[in-house]
């Protein structure tokens, strides 16, 4: 069920966890981009107040104050109340004076300064510094590159970082002395690659026989080695994509056409795709075509792997209003809830588990719509349409969220005026489904 949420300082009230998505579909951002206006919003106003006055008088930019809340929401230790009090009495005079790198630096400082525990015995330990170290695949909605490359970025010990480029540097020698004659960043870069893949390594252990081990072949003491390379990548080919007449050989493909992968939401090249399909220690698994305009019903509650990945398949994210979750890690949610004593009682089953009445929903979301008063309603499969507890609409699809108004005769109409598709009615006497 509901419940508060501290989601600021110390000395902040706590918040009611399901107030957040309403306010963010109202204001069209994510449930998560509202919990954290409402943090700032409260940090600034009970524990910054001198900047909190300051931004209400117009002399400091509100994105200003919100990078400052962040900054001390999110310290290690956490700051007390006083603490929070003294950086806001250090950091409001400059903030709107200075550059943002200075102001960085202001408020790195004032943090460090009162970033000791209160309880410590000698003033001489030092202030304990948060782990900061990490490598993240850019991952935020970037697109590939023209040329199949993304970015990554990584904070690392620094001994850790000394023997990473040592091993980039051999592999790099190790890839030029085998004929490579691309450039020393990016054989750097393959050599990565190389390191990421050290099962390779293992793949060509050469055996008594001197026959080399190929991808899954077993090494001489029976241990069966796995491929160095398993891509799962979920392609979309568009039908322009294809030329008709060639399907086996894939001549036919346009390996200039872009091709849409489901992991990350990106767009790549088909001639990427084959490149990394093409290497010889890659293992392919060929899954079955799935139609999704099909419907597909089975009489149990769980869904059928089948029936779950096309309705992953179809929603692609989950359907709350500007949720960006990835279907795969979502709940499948009956929208008319599902009677497990409906056929023990004779009776028709009113939430059957088929494709149009399963929808992709986050965890959050889904606990949203089970506890929260939230109300959704199928128009069609894969078209949703939400009511929030405090009557405001938005009708969600492939395509995106859409805030809507119900006319007085209960017509849903979007705010461009346009009349969108009403689900069936039920006859008189029928009862709805």
């Amino acid at each position: 069920m509901e419940h508060g949420e501290p989601i600021a300082g110390p000395g902040c009230p706590e918040v009611a966890e399901f107030c957040f998505a309403e306010l963010g579909a109202v204001l069209g951002m994510s449930t998560t981009a509202a919990k954290r206006l409402v943090g700032h919003a409260l940090e600034l106003r009970h524990r910054l107040p001198r900047l909190w006055a300051a931004t209400h008088a117009g002399t400091v930019p509100p994105w200003r104050a919100r990078r400052i809340a962040e900054a001390t929401i999110h310290t290690t230790p956490t700051l007390t109340p006083e603490s929070a009090g003294w950086v806001d009495r250090q950091v409001t005079p400059f903030a709107a004076r200075i550059g943002t790198a200075q102001l960085d630096r202001l408020l790195a400082s004032a943090l460090a300064r009162q970033g000791t525990p209160p309880d410590t015995d000698d003033p001489e330990d030092p202030t304990p510094v948060k782990d900061t170290r990490h490598v993240t695949l850019d991952d935020g909605g970037a697109q590939v590159s023209s040329s199949g490359t993304i970015r990554i970025t990584g904070e690392l010990d620094l001994a850790d970082a000394y023997d990473l480029d040592h091993a980039l540097k051999e592999g790099a020698a190790t890839l030029k002395a085998l004929g490579s004659d691309t450039p020393l960043d990016a054989r750097r870069a393959m050599a990565l690659g190389e390191l990421a893949r050290h099962q390779r390594a293992l793949d060509l252990h050469v055996q008594d026989n001197g026959q080399a081990n190929g991808p899954g072949a077993a090494a001489p003491d029976g241990v069966k080695l796995p491929a160095a390379r398993r891509l799962d990548l979920h392609l979309h080919l568009s039908a322009s994509a294809v030329a008709s007449g060639k399907h086996a050989t894939g001549a036919g493909l346009a390996w200039d056409s872009t091709v849409f992968v489901e992991e990350g939401q990106r767009l790549a090249l088909l001639q990427h795709v084959k490149d990394w399909l093409g290497d010889s220690h890659t293992e392919i698994r060929v899954l079955p075509v799935i139609d999704l305009a099909e419907e597909i019903t089975i009489s149990s509650y769980t869904p059928s792997p089948r029936l779950q990945r096309q309705v992953q398949l179809r929603d692609g994210t989950c359907v709350f209003p500007h949720c960006s979750r990835p279907a795969r890690r979502c709940d499948l949610d009956h929208v008319i809830p599902y009677d497990h004593d409906a056929a023990a009682e004779g009776r028709p089953q009113p939430g059957p588990t088929t494709t149009s009445n399963l929808a992709c929903l986050c965890r959050r979301h889904h606990r949203l719509k089970t506890h929260g008063r939230w109300r959704l309603l199928a128009l069609a499969s894969g078209v949703c349409l939400w009511t929030s507890p405090h009557g405001h609409h938005f009708l969600r699809d492939r395509t995106g969220t859409r805030p809507l108004d119900l006319g007085l005769d209960g017509a849903v109409v979007s705010r461009q005026d346009s009349v969108l598709p009403q689900p069936p009615q039920p006859a008189p006497g029928q009862r709805r489904r």
